[in-house]
C-alpha cells in the first residue's frame, strides 16, 4: 500500500477570551480559529510489525507517547481494535509550543488519515468526538471549513461557513517556547485578569470578518493570554511595535503565543513587512486563509 501524504495546517486565534476555571481543571472559553496554510507534512506509511514508529525533520518535537499524533494512532487503534503498524513521519514547518496549535493539527491529521488507510469507514462526528478525548483544539482540524467559532474548551465547534473572504498575514514567531500548562497556571493566579476582560467581545470581530474590515479588525482583536505572554517572552512586545511601524494596524497574539500575527491587505504588503520584520531572534512567515 502506497504511504498517505496530508497537510497538517496551523491555526490562529483572531480573538481569544477566557472566561472560567471548570471543576474539570480545564478552562471555559471563547474563541474564534482560522486555519492558515503554514502546514506540517505527514506521511503514513503500514509497517510489517504491530508498532507505531514517529520520526520528524525540521523543528524538533517528541518522538513517542508525548507527542499529539502518536498518541492519536495509538488512541484509534486501541478504540478500533486494530492491530497494524504505522509510521508517521512529519515534516514540521510549524514551530512548536508557539500557540498556532502544530499538535492538535497534526493529530486531527493522523485521526482522518488513518480512517483512509485502516478503511474504518468512521463518521465524521464520530472522528470529532475521538478528536475531543484526545485535546481541545483537534475537533477544529477534523472540520472542513476555515473558520469557526469555539466555546467550552474550545472543542464546542460552530462553523462560520459565511465567511467567504481570505486573508493575508504577517506571522513572527520568536524562538522561545511558552508551555500551555504554564500559561494558564499563570492565569489562574491573576487577580487582576478580570480588569482586561475584553470590552467589546467576539462580535466585532465576527463583523469584521464578515465585512473584511482591517479597522474592525483591529478594534475587535483580544486575547486574554496578553500581558501574562509578554511577561514570559518580551519579544512579543518588541514584534508588535515592529509590525505597527511597518503600517500594519491589526496586530494581535495568536493562542498563548508566543506568535504575533497582523493581518495585511495584500501579499506585496506582506512581503514587504517581512523584509522589515527580518530578524534572527525570530522566524518570520507569509500566510495566507487555508
Amino acid at each position: 500500500m502506497k504511504p498517505l501524504i496530508l497537510k497538517s495546517p496551523a491555526k490562529i486565534n483572531l480573538y481569544l477570551e477566557i472566561l472560567n476555571k471548570r471543576p474539570d481543571g480545564y478552562h471555559n472559553l471563547k474563541t474564534i480559529f482560522e486555519k492558515v496554510n503554514l502546514c506540517d507534512q505527514i506521511t503514513l506509511k503500514p509497517r510489517p510489525d504491530a508498532l507505531i514508529k514517529l520520526s520528524c525533520t525540521g523543528f524538533s518535537v517528541p518522538r513517542g507517547s508525548s507527542n499529539l499524533a502518536w498518541r492519536a494512532a495509538e488512541f484509534l487503534r486501541k478504540r478500533q481494535r486494530i492491530e497494524k503498524g504505522l509510521d508517521i513521519k512529519i515534516k514540521k514547518s510549524i514551530p512548536p509550543a508557539s500557540g498556532l496549535g502544530g499538535g492538535s493539527s497534526n493529530a486531527a491529521c493522523v485521526l482522518l488519515g488513518l480512517n483512509r488507510l485502516w478503511r474504518l469507514g468512521l463518521s465524521k462526528s464520530q472522528l470529532i468526538n475521538y478528536a475531543k478525548e484526545l485535546g481541545s483544539d483537534v475537533a477544529f482540524f477534523i472540520q472542513d471549513y476555515p473558520f469557526a467559532l469555539a466555546s467550552s474548551r474550545g472543542d464546542k465547534i460552530k462553523p462560520l461557513d459565511n465567511i467567504n473572504s481570505k486573508f493575508w498575514h504577517i506571522l513572527v514567531v520568536p524562538h522561545k517556547e511558552i508551555p500551555t500548562k504554564l500559561a494558564y497556571e499563570l492565569w489562574d493566579k491573576n487577580k487582576n485578569h478580570r480588569l482586561t476582560t475584553a470590552k467589546r467581545g467576539v462580535r466585532i470581530t465576527l463583523l469584521a470578518l464578515q465585512q473584511n474590515s482591517l479597522k474592525l479588525f483591529a478594534k475587535g482583536f483580544y486575547n486574554s493570554f496578553t500581558e501574562i505572554s509578554q511577561r514570559l517572552c518580551p519579544d512579543i512586545l518588541e514584534i508588535k511595535k515592529k509590525m505597527e511601524d511597518a503600517g500594519v494596524k491589526a496586530v494581535s497574539m495568536s493562542g498563548k503565543g508566543p506568535a504575533v500575527f497582523g493581518i495585511v491587505s495584500t501579499g506585496k504588503e506582506a512581503i514587504e513587512c517581512k523584509r522589515q520584520l527580518k530578524n534572527g531572534a525570530w522566524s518570520v512567515f507569509i500566510v495566507k486563509t487555508f
